[in-house]
């Protein structure tokens, strides 16, 4: 009541300061929406000295994280049919959801919506969970096309060509009495009662599956690890690149987890899997570096940077949601071992938890 008080007896006793403050409120209301980058708190020395940190920082975490899932080459507990495994990819699943639905979705929702873009259409239509949307089923179209490209090449080169066309009643009746076995280089039969053994083209299958989600993964974390490098690159204030920096470097190590996984499992040969991993490992300093060298013309709150970024992180984040919930946490927890095995069930839900919590925890910093 005194404020009220005070405030009347202002706009009796000075009308025109009190007109003048009336006047003054709308500007402070919208001072915020302004796009005018700030400039404040700006150093080019001792942010270029902490972008060049990063680098060394992320490629390193990268490295460490998509290096440990292939140690099991090495290391007989790390292998893809060990429970501990499971667990870890588990964990590095919850990464990646929370990746794409902490980190990058609402990143996509504050460009889309920005005051600096006009009112219509960006303010008038939600484009980032659009564009979301439709990733998330460009990326179900690519995985099941991609997958049945490659099984039908695959599978129809390796069909059997066991007796001339004349052969065939001598054939059915051979097959009344032994089971029928195919292999890629040669064909055999086993005789007698009982299961046959597994097609070596059931396990073919199963790597095929496991190559088109490594690369398809990586696609959506490529995206991702470009913009955030740029940003970062781009950047001029030491106090948004210090937390930057560490949380980036977590982030690398726990998406490079993830990806290790499924790279291991589709069984590349050395040299893809080196290539894939480098490529994982440079992108976010690559895109630091860009970002370095466009520093002096790139303006984050430009309608062209928020347009271009809110797009590719709306895309983004529906390939690591899409790839997160289908392809790595259902595929394993419809697991039969999973399945099968309580103890290891509950040890994947608690390690898929804990993924997803810490990487939510990071975003108060990134």
């Amino acid at each position: 009541m005194s404020s009220i008080h005070n405030k009347l007896e202002m706009s009796r006793k000075h009308p025109l300061l009190f007109l003048c403050s009336l006047l003054v409120l709308p500007v402070l209301s919208t001072a915020d929406c302004e796009c005018t980058p700030d400039v404040g708190g700006s150093d080019k020395s001792t942010a270029l000295k902490l972008k060049i940190v990063s680098i060394a920082s992320i490629l390193a975490a990268g490295g460490l994280g998509v290096f440990i899932p292939m140690l099991g080459r090495w290391v007989s507990a790390l292998r893809p049919e060990r429970d501990l495994f499971f667990v870890i990819k588990a964990f590095a699943a919850g990464v990646i959801l929370a990746t794409g639905l902490i980190h990058i979705l609402p990143d996509a929702f504050d460009n889309l919506t920005s005051p600096c873009l006009s009112e219509d259409p960006w303010q008038k239509f939600p484009f980032a969970g659009f564009v979301a949307m439709v990733s998330a089923l460009g990326t179900l179209i690519i995985d099941t096309c991609a997958t049945s490209f490659y099984n039908r090449a695959h599978f129809s080169k390796a069909q059997p060509v066991d007796h001339e066309p004349g052969d065939e009643e001598a054939a059915a009746g051979e097959h009344a009495s032994h089971v029928h076995v195919h292999s890629h280089a040669t064909h055999g039969h086993t005789h007698g009662a009982g299961e046959p053994p597994l097609h070596k083209e059931d396990t073919l299958a199963e790597q095929i599956r496991h190559r088109v989600v490594s690369q398809v993964l990586e696609l959506g974390i490529v995206v991702h690890s470009v913009i955030i490098g740029i940003s970062l690159g781009a950047s001029m204030h030491p106090s948004i690149i210090r937390p930057l920096v560490v949380a980036l470097s977590f982030h690398q190590f726990f998406e490079g987890m993830g990806l290790g996984g499924c790279i291991v499992q589709a069984k590349f040969k050395v040299k893809a899997t080196v290539v894939m991993a480098l490529f994982f490992c440079l992108t976010t300093p690559a895109g630091i570096a860009l970002g370095i060298a466009i520093s002096s013309r790139y303006d984050e709150n430009s309608t062209k940077a928020l347009i271009i970024e809110g797009l590719l992180n709306a895309a983004s984040a529906g390939i690591l949601i899409y790839m997160a919930l289908v392809d790595l946490l259902a595929a394993d927890f419809m697991n039969p071992k999973l399945q099968n095995n309580g103890r290891l069930q509950m040890a994947a839900y608690l390690s898929l938890l804990l993924g997803a919590g810490l990487m939510s925890l990071i975003a108060k910093w990134a």
